[in-house]
Parts: structure tokens; C-alpha cells; sequence
């Protein structure tokens, strides 16, 4: 399974080609009280669609990586994931608003994060959020992102991270 999560990866970073990139990094908190610290690069896609007056809608995929501390059952978790993630920035603006919504995929280093349990390493992740854009290199914004493995073993607890976050163009 992990070689598997790897080559997709590795060949979407691939297939990215001049798309343009940016890091982001987030600090948050998990539904029972522990803190999260994200940072993540994410290549946007050369591609708009239903560009209006109202806006348009874009996206990007992300490759991230969340530290979780929390929890005495399993502090200092980590995790990788991977997101396409489609946005709809509102107007035309220096400054404008957004609404992003994802599902992809992420990798625990156990089957454990604070004190929820997972059933196994490999997790779907689920994500909204909402934010402003300003000019065309940076972003700030709050996130909500569910991390479950969709009832594929038991058990299944999941966990939450809601998030502030920043990102800017390279």
C-alpha cells in the first residue's frame, strides 16, 4: 500500500510540469484539544471553469504533511496526504474572497492520532475551507479537514484538525 500511495505521488508531481506552485503552513487544533502543525506545497492547475462576473472555479493538488500533538495515547503522530483540491474565488478583485473543498488521501506513521483510533494507517482525508486571496500570491484562510478511513476496518474513530492557514506563491 505504501509503495503504491508513493508512485501516484511521485508520478502526479510528475505530471505537473510549469505549473505554478505554493507552500502553505497552518496551525490548528483536533476536535478533543490537541494541536496540529501543517505545511504543504500545492501546484495549481493551468485550468479555470464557469468564469463569470460571480467568479470562476480552479484548483490544485496538495501534498502535505501534518505533525499531531496530542493525546495519551498517541502524541507526536505524523502524517502525509494527498488532495486534489477544487476553489472558487468570488470576483475580480486585488482581494478576493474564496470557498475550497477536497477528498484525498493520507498516510499515519500508526493506526492512532491524540487519543481517537483509526483501524489502520491509510485514511481518506475530507476538507473545506474558506479564506481570502490576495493579489495573485497569497492566501490566508481557516480549513476543517476529517481524516477517516471510511469504515474500511474497525475501527474508526477519525479525527479533526481545524486550521488557520497561509500560503504564498514560489
Amino acid at each position: 500500500m505504501k509503495r503504491t500511495l508513493a508512485a501516484i505521488t511521485l508520478l502526479s508531481l510528475a505530471s505537473f510540469g510549469a505549473s505554478a506552485a505554493e507552500l502553505s503552513g497552518a496551525l490548528g487544533a483536533t476536535s478533543q484539544g490537541g494541536l496540529t502543525a501543517r505545511t504543504a506545497i500545492g501546484f495549481n492547475w493551468d485550468k479555470s471553469w464557469w468564469e463569470t462576473d460571480t467568479g470562476k472555479l480552479t484548483g490544485y493538488w496538495d501534498l502535505g504533511y501534518t505533525y499531531w500533538e496530542a493525546g495519551d495515547e498517541a502524541g507526536g503522530r505524523h502524517s502525509v496526504s494527498f488532495s486534489p483540491v477544487f476553489v472558487y474565488e468570488f470576483g475580480s478583485g486585488h482581494i478576493k474572497p474564496f470557498v475550497e473543498a477536497g477528498i484525498g488521501v493520507a498516510m499515519f506513521t500508526g493506526t492512532t492520532a491524540g487519543d481517537q483510533k483509526f483501524g489502520s494507517s491509510f485514511n481518506f482525508e475530507d476538507r473545506i475551507g474558506a479564506g481570502l486571496k490576495i493579489g495573485d500570491d497569497q492566501k490566508v484562510g481557516i480549513r476543517a479537514i476529517h481524516y477517516s478511513n471510511a469504515g474500511i476496518k474497525e475501527p474508526n474513530d477519525g479525527i479533526e484538525s481545524y486550521s488557520l492557514f497561509y500560503s504564498h506563491s514560489i
